[in-house]
């Protein structure tokens, strides 16, 4: 179990590095920018979740593997940025894989806490969405989560199936396949079709 939530960490880690990367080109940034940022957004929602259970050390500091994979995140989106550019939606699948894979590992460092369901559901939402948040307001555009596209629900979703799986006798495989493949297949289906929240604002007529 250990060691698969190890590789689920390190490739959110990698996606996260990826999405960051490519919303820094998009913004025309320099390359020291760019890694910057994609460091952001692979640590964010995993710091601010070692801060909340009061770890000895955010995961980033006592496993460096982390960087080093942040760091081919990046040149991956460097090296390939023509490629990826011609990929309608490719910063969508890298931002959706990221959220996926995190909100799966923020749920279990919950249970692992011994914390109670919402609190492990709450965790999982913030290791996975606050990463983008951290690279949003870097980059200076409102973070996903505060428009009314659907994002942080679908977390929190992907999260409670977690939760109330890991209470049952399923396999570990279905275990993280199944939360993670409802938050993709969602977050991609809402954007496909344009899925959004009521505004609760009225548009000015003047």
């Amino acid at each position: 179990m250990e060691q698969v939530l190890e590789y689920i960490s390190i490739a959110g880690a990698f996606a996260f590095a990826i999405s960051g990367a490519l919303t820094a080109m998009n913004k025309r940034f320099d390359a020291f920018g760019v890694f910057i940022i994609a460091f952001a957004t692979a640590v964010g929602g995993g710091s601010l979740r070692d801060v909340f259970v009061n770890a000895n050390a955010v995961f980033w500091l006592i496993h460096p593997e982390f960087m080093y994979f942040i760091i081919a995140g990046a040149l991956f989106a460097l090296v390939f940025r023509k490629y990826l550019g011609y990929l309608r939606k490719t910063l969508l699948l890298f931002d959706t894989l990221g959220l996926a894979l995190y909100t799966v590992i923020g749920v279990e460092i919950g249970i692992q806490n011994q914390l109670s369901g919402i609190s492990c559901v709450a965790l999982g939402t913030i290791t996975g969405a606050f990463g983008g948040v951290v690279r949003d307001i870097l980059v200076n555009d409102v973070p996903l989560i505060f428009r009314k596209e659907i994002y942080a629900t679908i977390s929190i979703l992907g999260g409670s199936i977690y939760f109330v799986l890991y209470n049952t006798q399923i396999s570990s495989f279905y275990l993280h396949l199944i939360p993670i493949g409802v938050i993709i297949v969602l977050r991609l289906l809402v954007v496909y079709f344009k899925i959004s929240f009521p505004a609760i604002y009225y548009e000015s007529t003047d």
